[in-house]
């Protein structure tokens, strides 16, 4: 059934991999969203066709030089160019809008996920960094709102969807997170340290940003979702088991008391969890193709090797000690993936960044969003030199 009005959708970091998934599942079903607002960072030109496609009020672009480019490339439009963090903000916080999906990657996409959740918006979160670096924050001000958090990670989608409906925890005695393991997960030690960029951002299952893409092949990106999931679920890191499943067809499971294991699977496609939070509680079609239940299909598990990859353990050690050491972490992370793919460093120093930034800082109780936000400035600082030293 579909709703009496269109749900006003906004859709931030648009230009993405999730924000074309979810501008794709838009267009399929016109008579129940309505696009009102976008925003994009430098990739102007696919902004630019999307502004055109959908005619959104707002988009917001970073700055002014970003403004006169989508300008030029527009012409006369009656769509509003906002500019900076504060029109992200802006626009999510809008009485104009009803759904916010948050999918801008890292924790510039902070500000504007706890404007939508400050405002009860209907908040489908993307953007796992925002719990990862302000998890206790963002969770208050959906529960002092009202507002309705949905993961779009398809992990924790999966998770959500396989838990009990009403009572989140009843019965539940622990949740499975997946891993596909990423482009290296065969790789012998020796070798991870002359891995290039080109072969790290090649997952094997999943079309992915590049920054998104090395976090898989480091395991990093498990480790973020295991923060992700502690938070978004009440979790302790201990009530969390990952699991190596290659194939990227189970997104996660539900392990109960009683010896029952639910598990959510599908063909690896973003649109399915962009669909289920976009339609939630109905489901709607996404447009992805539908599993194959076939002799070519197989399900096969391993455990992580934490030895090989110490992103995962770095995270674990992350959420257990609390505070602000997450926030450091993901900060000495984006500072660290983007050396690797400056090629200015290599593979296996990403978690060597990581773990000096989180030694060198330590953690401290959580205060405030502008503490947060002093952190990660000072993580990069610390993470910056930390690299520096390394090359010298």
């Amino acid at each position: 059934m579909s709703p009496a009005r269109p749900q006003r959708v906004c859709v931030l970091g648009a230009t993405g991999s999730v924000g074309v998934n979810t501008l794709d599942v838009i267009e399929r079903h016109p008579d129940r969203f309505e696009l009102v607002a976008i925003s994009g960072h430098r990739n102007i030109e696919r902004l630019a066709q999307q502004t055109r496609a959908f005619q959104p009020r707002w988009v917001v672009v970073p700055d002014d030089e970003a403004r006169h480019q989508l300008q030029d490339l527009l012409g006369p439009v009656t769509t509003d160019i906002l500019v900076g963090e504060a029109a992200l903000a802006e626009v999510a916080a809008s009485p104009d809008v009803d759904v916010v999906m948050a999918a801008i990657v890292g924790s510039a996409g902070l500000t504007s996920s706890l404007a939508a959740a400050r405002a009860g918006k209907r908040l489908l979160l993307a953007n796992k960094e925002s719990l990862v670096v302000a998890g206790d924050l963002l969770m208050r001000a959906v529960a002092e709102s009202g507002a309705q958090l949905l993961p779009i990670d398809s992990e924790h989608n999966a998770i959500f969807q396989c838990l009990p409906a009403e009572h989140r925890r009843q019965g539940v005695a622990s949740v499975l997170l997946t891993a596909s393991g990423g482009p290296f997960l065969h790789t012998p030690a020796a070798q991870l340290a002359r891995v290039t960029p080109a072969q790290a951002v090649a997952h094997p299952n999943w079309s992915m940003g590049a920054k998104i893409s090395v976090d898989s092949a480091s395991l990093m990106n498990k480790g973020l979702e295991l923060i992700e999931a502690c938070w978004l679920f009440g979790l302790t890191p201990a009530d969390v088991e990952v699991v190596v499943h290659p194939e990227s067809i189970i997104h996660s499971m539900v392990r109960y008391l009683d010896g029952s294991v639910i598990a959510q699977l599908g063909t690896p496609d973003m649109r399915t969890p962009i669909a289920y939070g976009l339609g939630y509680p109905e489901r709607i079609t996404s447009g992805s193709a539908p599993l194959a239940f076939d002799p070519t299909l197989k399900l096969t598990f391993d455990q992580p090797d934490r030895q090989r990859f110490p992103c995962l353990r770095l995270a674990e050690e992350a959420i257990a000690a609390g505070g602000t050491l997450p926030t450091v972490l993901n900060a000495a992370n984006e500072v660290s993936v983007a050396a690797f793919l400056d090629e200015r460093l290599g593979f296996t120093d990403l978690a060597r960044i990581n773990e000096q930034t989180m030694d060198r800082l330590g953690t401290m109780a959580v205060s405030s969003v502008e503490q947060l936000l002093e952190v990660d400035h000072r993580a990069r600082q610390v993470a910056t030199t930390v690299i520096k030293e390394m090359s010298a």
